[in-house]
């Protein structure tokens, strides 16, 4: 039995609507919502005044690297690192050595992420080994629960590959996820292709990859009928394409990562390989477009591509050191600041950063939920208690050196964010209050 906890005048945000109330959980539910509440003997009160009380923050896209390498960072780590930032649960991505392309390793994760601190669900690789020729055993991780499948850090570059995994998947209710990055465009590239690039000497990775990637995989689509998730969008026109689908009545989604819309290509002018992923932080007008399309609400989701690296691997020459940073404690600091730091929109804050996620990684009430709870919920009477206490306007300075996570590639060493999680209650329990983990 879990605890019982009053979160104390909050301003609580439903799907359209908020209102400043109090919110009881009481055995892992919330059980009371309004001004006028029934605290429960010994129940434990948090002072949530001032703060947006939502859905406890999703993520759909974490490394956690374990199995293989975790020197970087483990599944509990990764999941301590997450609570901090504000989330209950997070989608580990299948790029593990070995891959997450079997049912025995994914298993693995879920049973190990039983143990973390929030839920951990798991995307199953599409292919074998993610090497993009023949198709995983999909319907095997299915029956375990998972509900997407990726070759993340890989796009599936043979059409007719994810034309069969399309087509296969479709019946069984899963969602296939993309990295758009047409390969034979990126070979060598280790930033964005234009003119800052040029000017470093440094081999770039066009735009264009991306965006023909993401018309391929519309097309398949429409011809197939499955839905596809494209994650980390970088580009505005990609972003403009997958809406333009959207509009036809396909079933696409799309995310965005934080440090395509907070930092630019300019970033690698000091060749600290800290600043480098795939796919590339872009051009100035890009990051603006993105930012544009999130407050419009265009974007279905902020996913952090959680990358964290063992300092002796990211310690490298720029052209020499693996591709990405971390993300998932300032991920939603990062999102206020997009959305406007003076006149952020919580219900559209939260939809990015929690309902939309919940719903492309199938985690919400009304979906099938083999060994998790429900996410991404309306605060409301019965529903689980996943529940973040944010506070929007606390300021901090982001330190590399005190990080829950296990690795320090954090692009924002140094920099003055806004908002802070205050509390989050996972399945009912306390995990983070006044900011730090209990």
């Amino acid at each position: 039995m879990s605890e019982s906890i009053v979160l104390r005048g909050g301003t609580v945000v439903h799907t359209t609507t908020t209102e400043v109330a109090d919110v009881v959980i009481v055995d892992g539910r919330i059980s009371e919502v309004g001004a006028s509440v029934s605290v429960p003997p010994g129940a434990q009160q948090i002072d949530a005044r001032g703060c947006w009380v939502g859905p406890g923050f999703v993520d759909l896209h974490a490394h956690l690297r374990e199995p293989g390498n975790e020197a970087a960072e483990t599944i509990a780590s990764g999941a301590r690192a997450a609570a901090v930032g504000g989330y209950s649960a997070i989608v580990a991505m299948p790029n593990t050595e070995p891959a997450l392309d079997n049912p025995v390793l994914v298993r693995y994760v879920l049973d190990q992420g039983m143990l973390a601190v929030i839920d951990v669900a798991v995307a199953g690789a599409i292919t074998k080994n993610r090497a993009g020729e023949h198709l995983a055993p999909i319907g095997e991780m299915a029956a375990l629960g998972v509900r997407l499948f990726t070759d993340d850090g890989n796009g599936v570059q043979d059409a007719a590959v994810m034309r069969r995994a399309l087509t296969y998947a479709r019946p069984m209710g899963v969602r296939l996820a993309q990295h758009c990055e047409e390969a034979s465009l990126t070979m060598g590239g280790v930033m964005n292709e234009g003119v800052v690039s040029s000017r470093l000497g440094l081999s770039g990775r066009p735009a264009l990859a991306e965006e023909l990637m993401v018309q391929r995989d519309i097309e398949l689509v429409r011809l197939t009928g499955c839905p596809v998730h494209f994650l980390h969008l970088s580009t505005a026109r990609a972003i403009a394409l997958v809406l333009d689908a959207r509009a036809k009545g396909l079933p696409v989604t799309c995310e965005v990562a934080p440090h395509h819309f907070t930092l630019d290509e300019e970033a690698c002018e000091t060749f600290d390989p800290t600043f480098k992923v795939h796919p590339p932080l872009r051009s100035a007008s890009d990051v603006a477009g993105v930012r544009a399309a999130m407050r419009r609400g265009d974007v279905d989701a902020v996913a952090t591509d959680h990358a964290p690296h063992a300092h002796e691997t990211k310690d490298l020459a720029f052209d020499e050191a693996p591709a990405g940073m971390l993300g998932l404690e300032h991920a939603a600091s990062l999102t206020i600041e997009a959305l406007g730091t003076s006149d952020a929109n919580p219900v559209l804050f939260f939809q990015l950063l929690s309902r939309g996620p919940a719903a492309i990684a199938q985690l919400r009430a009304s979906d099938e939920r083999p060994r998790h709870s429900a996410h991404g919920g309306n605060v409301q009477v019965g529903d689980d208690a996943n529940i973040v206490v944010f506070d929007p306007v606390a300021t901090r300075v982001v330190d590399r050196h005190h990080l829950a996570g296990r690795s320090i590639n954090t692009p924002y060493h140094g920099r003055t964010i806004q908002g802070e999680t205050r509390a989050l209650v996972v399945a009912g329990t306390l995990v983070v209050e006044n900011g730090e983990l209990q």
